[in-house]
């Protein structure tokens, strides 16, 4: 798998984020408990950005508008568009549930490379 060379690991601090384009991706950065994680910005519900979303404490990144849940590691589906209320199930029909796309991270002499294309 091609890896690309991003930036020193400094430009993102332990709990931050940075959006990068890779390739024709954009990718969020996000440096949570010692380690990055990059997945892609877009959620795969309804194609709406996850920069601003809620990292959980078991690692998981829940979609800003309509919480959908994914693992950072996997990029599985932990819950789909429970919001909001009452309609949330309408809307996660709208698109069948599939996995958030994410990215293979290494730190290579303080300096934080990513997988060219998703895992």
């Amino acid at each position: 798998m091609k890896m690309v060379k991003l930036f020193p690991v400094s430009e993102v601090p332990e709990n931050a984020r940075k959006v990068v384009e890779v390739g024709s991706y954009k990718v969020l950065i996000i440096h949570t408990k010692g380690k990055f994680y990059a997945v892609d910005n877009h959620c795969p519900h309804m194609n709406l950005p996850m920069n601003s979303a809620k990292v959980t404490d078991d690692c998981a990144i829940v979609c800003p508008f309509h919480r959908s849940a994914f693992d950072m590691e996997t990029g599985n589906v932990k819950e789909w568009s429970p919001w909001p209320p009452l309609v949330g199930k309408a809307l996660g029909a709208l698109a069948r549930e599939k996995a958030l796309p994410i990215f293979k991270t290494e730190v290579r002499e303080g300096v934080l490379w990513v997988s060219e294309q998703p895992k």
